[in-house]
């Protein structure tokens, strides 16, 4: 879940980063005010879950309360990368005299927090990775450990920091800090800027809160951006099924996240595209009709793949769930079988009796056939 620059900042506040001083404002009117509020030049900002505002016109510097009026009446019913700007943040701007990148993310190929930080900031990560790679540090964190002052000073040697130095450490120590305790998947400062005076502050912050840490945050969750939901998705959300509507056109139904989505990778591998994600566990028996209903909405899908692997969950409940669906909907599309693991005879007695088909001896064979299937249907339409 991606949260506005606005919730995001109280985080570092929280944590000891300083920010600017500035308030959120939902119309020109209120920008005008709080601009008068702060006495100073400011800078107007758009408010959506979306980087590169500056690009897009999203981002106005103002000298006075007027000019301020005038940016957030402009910047007001924007559209930037598909969301539409309904408030604006207002800050003091701040006299900078350098700017710093850093970010702490979940690194898959560790399987760590990764630490970022560049002395060249304001500019995107992968710009600078590209551009200027000996500005850039990296550094993973152990997490029994954490991020200590001694780690986070060792990867800033060499880049010239002089004075700010230590503080940036403390700094990338407190960011940590607010990563770990809010449940982050991405807690991204850019710029960190060093002010006229030596103070170094946070001028933009992006957040991104794991979603797996949601239920443990549902006070900061009321904060942040849900994705946009298809119908579909909602339709399923309301049900309790994970689904996620793909532009493809092979329909999934398989037991387990992990089954599912090896599922999909292995549709791609042949060749084809999946056109959901859906996750239907050992209580398929009860949620086999509403969640067959759903995959079968879509119209793009023109054949479906049911992959269903039992360890704890039996196969044979799983596969009685989606006949008594496929029997109730009667679908006019070819439908693909893998089934295996507990009760893997039973389920598959049932699909030669109920339905007519024996399951293919793997999960490759299934697949290959249900991409050729969507091909000749493609090709017919």
């Amino acid at each position: 879940m991606d949260f506005e620059e606005h919730a995001a900042k109280p985080l570092l506040r929280a944590a000891g980063i300083a920010i600017p001083r500035g308030r959120l404002a939902r119309s020109a009117a209120e920008a005008e005010a709080v601009a008068a509020e702060l006495a100073a030049p400011v800078v107007v900002k758009a408010q959506v879950p979306q980087g590169k505002r500056g690009k897009a016109g999203g981002i106005r510097v103002a000298g006075d309360p007027a000019a301020a009026r005038a940016a957030a009446g402009a910047i007001l019913g924007m559209e930037i990368a598909g969301h539409r700007v309904a408030s604006v943040l207002v800050e003091e701007r701040a006299p900078v005299a350098a700017e710093y990148y850093a970010a702490i993310l979940g690194d898959a190929a560790s399987r760590a927090p990764l630490v970022i930080f560049s002395s060249e900031g304001g500019m995107d990560v992968e710009e600078i990775a590209a551009s200027m790679p000996e500005r850039l540090r990296q550094a993973s964190v152990d997490i029994l450990r954490g991020l200590d002052l001694e780690t986070a000073g060792a990867m800033l040697k060499g880049l010239g920091l002089g004075a700010d130095e230590g503080p940036v450490a403390e700094t990338l120590v407190a960011l940590y800090r607010a990563y770990r305790d809010n449940d982050a998947e991405l807690l991204e400062v850019n710029p960190l800027a060093r002010l006229d005076n030596g103070r170094l502050v946070a001028l933009d912050c992006k957040f991104t809160l794991d979603d797996s840490g949601i239920r443990r945050r549902e006070e900061l969750a009321r904060r942040g951006c849900p994705e946009p939901l298809t119908a579909l998705e909602a339709r399923a959300q309301a049900l309790g099924l994970r689904y996620i509507e793909l532009d493809g056109d092979i329909g999934v139904l398989a037991n387990g996240a992990g089954l599912t989505m090896t599922t999909m990778d292995v549709i791609a591998h042949h060749g084809g595209r999946a056109a959901n994600f859906l996750e239907i566990g050992g209580d398929a028996y009860t949620k086999g009709a509403p969640a067959l209903e759903i995959v079968l909405a879509n119209p793009r899908v023109r054949c479906l793949v049911v992959n269903f692997c039992g360890a704890f969950a039996r196969t044979d409940v799983m596969t009685a769930g989606v006949l008594d669906a496929w029997e109730a909907l009667v679908p006019a599309m070819p439908v693909f079988f893998s089934v295996r693991g507990t009760g893997s005879a039973q389920a598959r007695e049932m699909l030669r009796e109920r339905l007519g088909v024996t399951p293919y001896g793997t999960m490759d064979e299934a697949i290959v056939a249900a991409v050729a299937a969507a091909r000749d249907a493609g090709g017919r339409l």
